[in-house]
């Protein structure tokens, strides 16, 4: 405790969007269950498509601006695109850069044009006279053989530009299915087995993306030097954390010099190095060929056409999660965009910091801290980030403010062990339920987990919303929570629990920008708003 309290000492914490006590007296207050699902609902709508793309790109006349650099357009624009919310986005662009658009192509989700329409979207969908090409595929979110026709037609549209021409290029989460191109003699059915070995392993979507680009010819710069010497501008929506350019949807667009050590690396880690098929074998001995050359040998003037900018990020959802909690009479406090690690850990770290925002002592037991604290690395929470926000938490306590919304964003990883249904959202509100169980935490506390694409795993919800009264709740119904989490089988858990009401099932959102995770904490007993 003693280090957590030198350091707010030493450094000036700036609370976020501070809210007074006489504006959270005033307001009428709904559950906190209501006011965490509304919170989700911001951080999604604050990355729409739309929205971030209008953000990034202007046009004045024959000029288009993006990220401060101005790009002439003489009917010379040619569009691709691939990701979970490039149909979105391949919209807006169209809309801003009218005739100048010559041709597109985009690779969006298998059934999302109908899936749009029927949730009312038809803002995200492409008007009838459209010049983009739009074509299915990676059913499931698995890359497959329309996927590859995609992928096919891109590179092609690419290949054919010249040095006057511009290229912009869409990217968002879910690119890296929605574009493969196996290296020869990698078959598209062999890569793919190797990708799903390595996500049943609990590979993270670094080491899934690393792979990925390895094993293909258009990702690690591929399409860019595919379309050299063209202009090509990439608007990036990012889903990876820390936004890394060269790993969001695999780095299509970023120059990658390959190295088999990583992926052999990887291989070994997850223990997979034995048991796969000889062709990858063969790819990963020798230097990839893109079209000519290798990528060891790409000159640099390869990548000096490019322009890469992330115009969305989980950063962006949660400050936006952030001010719709004011509005609704919260007190926000950014933990992280950054949360990885084994669900387990993850929410064993939302435990310890309700068990600490809860503590009715005066002074929290420093022992708290330090574990919470000693967790971070697995969970990819730096240091800093855990003790400002309990510093924060310690100060709310003492002066009684209102009821917090801690917020985090990131994508954990789940170990599968069973073949039930669900995904790491779901799961991870199960685990956290437990964790609010214990006594040790204040009773009100609910906890969220949602993924902003609203598809978590291969489920009809997004997440789910938890809270203390869980584990009485399935013990009334005769729910053995241990067997559903044995069985990776959180959405049948939460199906059958109070006959679904736990889950969150905002439908198919159109963007992606990982997950949101918000745990709301009552107000401290000093002061009870509610």
């Amino acid at each position: 405790m003693a280090q957590i309290i030198a350091l707010s000492r030493f450094f000036h914490l700036q609370h976020p969007l501070r809210v007074s006590l006489a504006s959270l007296c005033s307001r009428s207050m709904s559950s906190l269950d209501t006011r965490a699902r509304a919170v989700f609902s911001a951080a999604v709508e604050g990355v729409q498509p739309d929205i971030v793309v209008r953000r990034s790109l202007e046009r004045y006349g024959d000029k288009l601006l993006v990220n401060g650099q101005s790009f002439t357009l003489t009917n010379n624009l040619y569009l691709v695109g691939f990701g979970k919310a490039v149909l979105g986005m391949a919209a807006e662009a169209e809309r801003i850069v009218g005739d100048h658009l010559i041709k597109g192509v985009v690779s969006v989700p298998h059934g999302i044009q109908k899936t749009l329409h029927n949730h009312g979207k038809e803002k995200m969908l492409l008007e009838k006279n459209s010049r983009i090409t739009v074509m299915e595929g990676a059913k499931n979110n698995l890359p497959d053989a329309d996927a590859q026709k995609s992928a096919e037609c891109i590179r092609e549209l690419a290949s054919g530009l010249t040095e006057k021409d511009l290229l912009l290029v869409l990217i968002s989460g879910g690119g890296s299915a929605l574009l493969p191109a196996p290296a020869p003699p990698m078959s598209l059915q062999e890569k793919q087995d190797v990708t799903r070995k390595l996500a049943a392993a609990g590979a993270t979507i670094q080491e899934l993306n690393t792979v990925r680009r390895a094993l293909s010819l258009l990702k690690g710069g591929g399409l860019a030097q595919c379309a050299n010497p063209a202009q090509v501008v990439a608007l990036i929506l990012s889903d990876v954390i820390g936004d890394p350019l060269d790993l969001i949807a695999s780095g299509p667009t970023v120059r990658s010099d390959f190295k088999p050590e990583k992926v052999w690396a990887i291989l070994d880690r997850y223990k997979l190095s034995y048991s796969l098929p000889s062709s990858m074998n063969e790819v990963l001995s020798k230097a990839r060929p893109h079209y000519g050359l290798q990528v060891q040998e790409q000159p640099e003037e390869v990548q000096d056409h490019v322009l890469n900018v992330v115009i969305g990020s989980n950063t962006i959802a949660l400050e936006c999660a952030s001010r719709k909690a004011v509005e609704l009479g919260l007190r926000p406090v950014i933990l992280s965009p950054g949360v990885c690690g084994d669900v387990r850990s993850v929410a064993r770290l939302y435990g310890l910091l309700s068990r600490f925002a809860c503590s009715p002592e005066k002074e929290t037991p420093p022992e708290l801290a330090a574990e919470i604290l000693q967790l971070g690395p697995e969970v990819g929470v730096e240091s800093w980030d855990l003790c400002r926000t309990m510093n924060v938490l310690v100060e709310e306590r003492k002066e009684g403010w209102g009821a917090t919304c801690l917020l985090a964003g990131g994508e954990p990883t789940v170990q599968l062990t069973g073949k039930g249904r669900g995904g790491r959202n779901q799961e991870l509100a199960l685990r956290v339920g437990l964790e609010l169980s214990s006594d040790e935490v204040k009773s009100g506390v609910v906890f969220l987990s949602g993924g902003t694409d609203g598809q978590d795993g291969p489920t009809e919800a997004a997440g789910a919303v938890t809270d203390g009264e869980l584990m009485k709740e399935a013990m009334s119904q005769g729910l053995d929570i241990d067997g559903f989490l044995t069985n990776n089988d959180s959405f049948t858990f939460f199906s059958q629990l109070t006959e679904g009401r736990r889950l969150l099932m905002p439908g198919l959102t159109g963007t992606n920008v990982m997950d949101v995770h918000a745990m709301l904490l009552p107000p401290s007993p000093q002061r009870d708003f509610q």
